[in-house]
């Protein structure tokens, strides 16, 4: 990992908080700029290579991050060593859970990415002193909480096609749209692991994709890079 230490501007707020797109996030968004002076003094920028470990399930974590770039995976390791996607994150979610030391979950790059690693006492204690922060960690996990039961109703009760859907219109409105109405991005997952996280087949997702391909919902380029022209066509799928 490359590793550059935030600089932090004499008054204000940190220069490298300036242009973050965690910079209004869940937590730095709930701080006061000298909070973000302190936080930014024991900062760590860090990138990480797709495939990379940021944290293993069972693990004693020292720190917290938020993505800044890219695509991270969250997967549960059975006993047995089977492994399940659970859940993605994206520019600007945090990465861990307040007070708690050991990980239940390990988190993976998905695609070459960018975080931010602060240390848990520091920000452990600002949660303590900070309501408006406790408030906003709260709110993330009922969103969190309420995200996860609607994916629980894709897995349950979509279509092969709507769970597909679901998934592309979950990736397209985190990234970086190519005009008003047309987004593109990269799949940060393989077929293989789509059609894990779907509870599908490789050949069905493939099929899925190539169907939605046909009728003008996606464009398909390179294998993984997908351009929809119209968001609401892809909404379309998804409650069709």
């Amino acid at each position: 990992m490359d590793v550059a230490r935030s600089k932090v501007s004499e008054v204000g707020t940190p220069v490298a908080c300036r242009s973050c797109q965690a910079r209004h996030g869940v937590v730095c968004g709930a701080l006061s700029s000298s909070q973000l002076q302190e936080l930014g003094r024991h900062s760590l920028r860090r990138k990480v290579d797709s495939g990379s470990e940021i944290v293993a399930q069972g693990a004693e974590s020292s720190f917290y991050s938020n993505i800044m770039r890219g695509v991270v995976k969250l997967c549960k390791v059975m006993p047995d060593g089977r492994q399940q996607i659970v859940g993605l994150q994206f520019a600007p979610d945090f990465v861990g859970r307040p007070f708690m030391r050991e990980s239940t979950l390990s988190a993976e790059a998905a695609t070459d990415a960018e975080i931010c690693v602060f240390p848990r006492n520091l920000l452990d204690r600002m949660i303590l002193e900070t309501p408006e922060l406790q408030r906003s960690l709260h709110d993330q996990a009922l969103k969190e909480l309420d995200a996860a039961r609607e994916w629980m109703l894709t897995l349950g009760r979509r279509t092969a096609e709507e769970k597909v859907a679901s998934l592309l219109h979950l990736i397209a409105t985190h990234a970086e749209p190519e005009t008003a109405t047309s987004t593109a991005f990269d799949l940060p997952l393989s077929r293989a692991e789509i059609a894990d996280f779907l509870g599908l087949t490789i050949e069905t997702v493939s099929r899925q994709l190539t169907r939605l391909r046909k009728s003008g919902v996606i464009r398909i380029e390179n294998i993984r890079h997908i351009v929809v022209p119209d968001m609401d066509e892809l909404e379309k799928k998804i409650s069709a």
